[in-house]
């Protein structure tokens, strides 16, 4: 895990200097308000720029600015322009520093967060939250996590919180401003009318957009200079001819990347998308010590649950087809039982915070071992591309009734033709009229209702497309775990939601704001994925999440966005603007994703290791839930229930987070002051009360 900290105090420079220091880092500058880069960071993903003594700048990440603009920045900066720090290509944190002011940037997507806690009368910071936990002995905020099970995906229950208590996250499009100790939130998004929609660019415009972001995204991952491994580390040692194994199988058995760049190839439009701009802007993707290498195009084959099926057949097919261009070098990973969810749940690392890829996370680790050393993934193509249904409110606010005709058709042939297909159009419509006419404190207050009587019937647990669309036209709404949690849980939450309607009666648009909290959530999910599936000199590159591609992509209209296949043609025109234009029969189509078929043959594989896991669980020695009916909904959805398996997986993967805190040792932090290493999950046993 690689990651930054500093901190700001009302001590001058001449004050007491502490004599303690985070394990493994690099000092960027020293005192009174030191920073460090913490972890395995590359020479190049480190920068720093100076003006003059006391006014610099540290960008830590994959950025495409120059220094000369890395300066204009900071000169930007130093007068209060914090946007000029988010615009560069690149996924990146900046730190720049004028006088004793600090500012640290936030990204739009929360793919890169911001923590900040009070410490030794001033403030520490940084991109992790257990270092900071670590350093002011904190323990585990259960109130947060409570929050987090119940609804995950509504910023008004998790706030600013994190796991761990007094240690607070800056919301996504904020930066951290420090003076002296003192810390101040300031957005850098430019302001949006709560009544009225923003000017929409032409459709065509916002396309153009979307293309120039994903090429300069791309772009300046190939500008870096290519990562090769250590010729005398262990990847270089290779046992020589193995029956049966190539030198890639090779190499992915003693767990090292290929050199150079590669990409996912599933056949489906994100990732097929990144794969072909990689491979054909001008330069060799791979090249290392002045040889060329093609690009290492990765396709996962799940012959555990999906061998044989048309569909899945199919999905291999296009990526072969995309894959027959002479610049990629196609690998396919078969995978079978070893592979299926919640599989190597015994070997997880220790991550930032808890999330639902933990469960998955020796499922991407079995592809990602056969990918490159720097590794395209298409995660947050949706989230940024595609219309959140409450979208269609926004549609029926800006009087573009028109507009809705296309999406309700397309929904109502989603789940097949039955009696009720024919009333689904109208249902939706009336759905999105009242959350249209709906305010958001009203909103709130509803969802806080549900979860204090426990109305959870209407939730999707079948996975049909229109119950989802339906459940999803709300301001808020319980998550799929807040079914299994104790009703002190959901009425802790439920008060949590009743505060922030209070708060702030009026939140923007409905649509744009669902939009919003479910890209921090896939955000959120993305960084646990990374830390969690992590491979020893991996970098993992999920342009998507970027903030100018997610700039580009909240230009395109709502009336774009809303139409069915919208996503696919807005990346077929991506591509086309990149002289692109020769895809595979079926490039595009919407992909048959066989997740419950995978998850439910995970469940039953791993069902003795999971009733094992909920023998016990801290999470009801903290209040939270009842270990028998955890062990009954498990063994339910193995059998094949009408469960929300999402649900599942999010209990599964906070218990093994909280197993995972508690058998941590060591400490992120070294010196003559060091604090001593504490079991941050002491607020769980013995049984804690929710606050």
């Amino acid at each position: 895990m690689r990651w930054l900290v500093g901190w700001s105090s009302a001590a001058t420079a001449h004050g007491e200097r502490r004599a303690l220091l985070p394990v493994g880092a690099h000092l960027l500058w020293g005192d009174p308000d030191p920073l460090w880069a913490v972890g395995d960071w590359r020479p190049h993903e480190v920068r720093v720029v100076q003006a003059d003594p006391e006014t610099r700048l540290a960008v830590l990440g994959v950025c495409g600015a120059t220094d000369d603009q890395l300066k204009v920045g900071l000169y930007a900066a130093r007068g209060g322009a914090l946007r000029h720090l988010t615009a560069w290509p690149g996924s990146y944190t900046a730190v720049a520093q004028v006088g004793r002011r600090i500012t640290v940037t936030g990204d739009l997507a929360g793919a890169r967060p911001v923590f900040h806690t009070r410490w030794a009368g001033g403030t520490a910071y940084a991109t992790a939250a257990l270092p900071l936990a670590d350093l002011v002995g904190a323990g585990l905020d259960v109130g947060h996590l409570a929050a987090l099970l119940a609804c995950p995906d509504a910023p008004e229950a998790l706030g600013t919180g994190t796991p761990y208590e007094g240690v607070r996250r800056i919301p996504p499009g904020h930066a951290l401003v420090l003076r002296n100790g003192t810390t101040e939130s300031a957005s850098y998004e430019p302001p949006a009318s709560l009544a009225v929609a923003a000017p929409q660019l032409a459709p065509d415009r916002a396309v153009d957009g979307v293309r120039e972001a994903l090429v300069e995204a791309v772009r300046a991952r190939l500008a870096a200079p290519r990562f090769a491994p250590h010729p005398d580390g262990p990847d270089r040692l290779d046992p020589g001819p193995v029956p049966g194994m190539g030198p890639a199988e090779r190499r992915a058995a003693r767990g090292g990347p290929a050199p150079g760049i590669g990409a996912d190839l599933s056949g489906g439009s994100a990732s097929g998308t990144l794969a072909l701009l990689a491979a054909g802007l001008p330069g060799q993707p791979g090249r290392i010590n002045g040889h060329g290498e093609r690009l290492l195009a990765v396709t996962f084959n799940d012959r555990a649950t999906q061998g044989g099926q048309d569909h899945h057949e199919a999905e291999l097919e296009r990526a072969r087809g995309i894959a027959d261009d002479p610049r990629l070098h196609h690998v396919v990973v078969a995978a079978g039982e070893e592979a299926l969810p919640y599989t190597g749940l015994d070997t997880l690392p220790l991550t930032d915070e808890p999330g639902p890829s933990l469960t998955l996370a020796g499922r991407h680790r079995s592809r990602l071992l056969s990918g490159g050393a720097d590794h395209f993934v298409g995660n947050g193509a949706r989230q940024v591309l595609d219309a959140h249904p409450a979208r269609l409110a926004d549609l029926l606010m800006d009087r573009r009734r028109r507009h809705l005709l296309r999406p309700v058709t397309a929904l109502a042939r989603a789940d097949g033709p039955s009696a009720h297909s024919v009333l689904v159009p109208f249902t939706v419509y009336r759905a999105a009229r009242k959350l249209a006419r709906t305010p958001y404190a009203t909103g709130i207050a509803e969802a806080a209702r549900r979860l204090r009587e426990r109305e959870f019937a209407d939730e999707p647990v079948a996975g049909g497309a229109v119950d989802a669309s339906l459940a999803a036209l709300a301001w808020c709404r319980p998550g799929p775990a807040a079914r299994w949690l104790t009703g002190e849980a959901l009425a802790d939450v439920a008060v949590r939601l009743g505060d922030a309607a209070h708060r702030s009666p009026a939140a923007g648009r409905p649509g744009d704001r669902r939009a919003r909290a479910a890209l921090a959530r896939q955000a959120a999910d993305h960084r646990v994925f990374e830390q969690a599936a992590e491979v020893r000199s991996q970098r993992l590159h999920a342009p998507f999440l970027d903030n100018q591609v997610v700039l580009a992509c909240r230009a395109l209209p709502d009336t774009l966005r809303v139409q069915p296949g919208a996503r696919a043609a807005v990346l077929r025109s991506v591509l086309a603007g990149a002289g692109v234009r020769d895809l595979p029969p079926g490039w595009g189509v919407a992909s048959h994703h066989p997740h419950t078929a995978a998850v439910r043959a995970g469940l039953r594989a791993a069902a003795g290791r999971l009733r094992q896991l909920f023998e016990a669980p801290l999470l009801a020695d903290a209040g939270l839930i009842e270990a028998r009916v955890v062990r009954t909904a498990l063994t339910a959805a193995a059998e094949g229930a009408p469960l929300p398996l999402d649900g599942l997986a999010d209990l599964v993967s906070t218990e093994l987070w909280l197993r995972r805190l508690l058998a941590r040792r060591g400490s992120c932090w070294t010196g003559a002051e060091a604090p001593r290493q504490r079991a941050l999950a002491q607020g769980v046993v013995p049984r804690a009360r929710l606050s």
